[in-house]
């Protein structure tokens, strides 16, 4: 990966800590499919559990209590987990809709990245236009998902938002509406499009937060 892209993805690491969320913890997207889904993956886990403590007890059938107890905690415990999941996945669509938008703004990085190698490979009809705009774009667009993600987890934890902190729902919109570029249907175009509407979605995940509790 070249220098100038080095840093700007969003890694999970960076998702947690600004969320205080992890990504991999978190129903996505949040249906009711993906919820059924997942309660019948808890169910078939559940079911290997049963039929574990049945082979266990054939194999020791001396201490049955301490192994249906322990069994049962585990299948427990899987239902608690996707209780939870579900409840904060209904509970909480904003912070699902800008993990879903961090992972279309990695996603151009990833392809920027693509092209690049490709160009490096001899290939240089694969060159990235204006990629100076776009990934000005993308800096820009990093900032506001950033900001709203941090947003979000103190909003998330604090009812009573702070009115002070106006500053926290700046963004950036309008510096990269000044960078688009008129080629619209060109590679480059279309990233530095993509980056916008990434910019405008988090916006309007602000919006809803700001709207919600003030």
């Amino acid at each position: 990966m070249r220098v100038d892209l080095q840093g700007l993805s969003i890694t999970k690491g960076e998702l947690k800590r600004w969320s205080g969320v992890s990504i991999d913890r978190v129903l996505r997207p949040s249906t009711r499919l993906k919820f059924m889904t997942e309660i019948a993956k808890t169910g078939g886990v559940s079911v290997l559990v049963v039929l574990s403590c049945l082979m266990q007890l054939l194999i020791f059938p001396e201490r049955p209590g301490i192994l249906i107890t322990l069994h049962i905690g585990i299948i427990l415990g899987l239902i608690i987990e996707d209780v939870i999941k579900i409840n904060f996945a209904r509970n909480h669509l904003n912070l699902i809709n800008l993990f879903t938008e961090v992972e279309r703004y990695n996603t151009i990085i990833q392809a920027i990245d693509i092209n690049d190698q490709i160009e490096e490979a001899g290939n240089p009809d694969a060159k990235v236009k204006d990629r100076e705009k776009i990934l000005e774009a993308l800096r820009l667009t990093r900032e506001d998902l950033v900001r709203a993600l941090k947003t979000e987890r103190i909003l998330r934890k604090n009812q009573l938002f702070l009115t002070q902190n106006p500053d926290l729902f700046a963004n950036n919109l309008n510096a990269l509406t000044a960078l688009q570029v008129s080629d619209i249907a060109s590679e480059h175009g279309r990233l530095l499009n993509e980056a916008l509407q990434i910019a405008v979605s988090a916006q309007k995940e602000m919006k809803k937060l700001q709207d919600g509790r003030f």
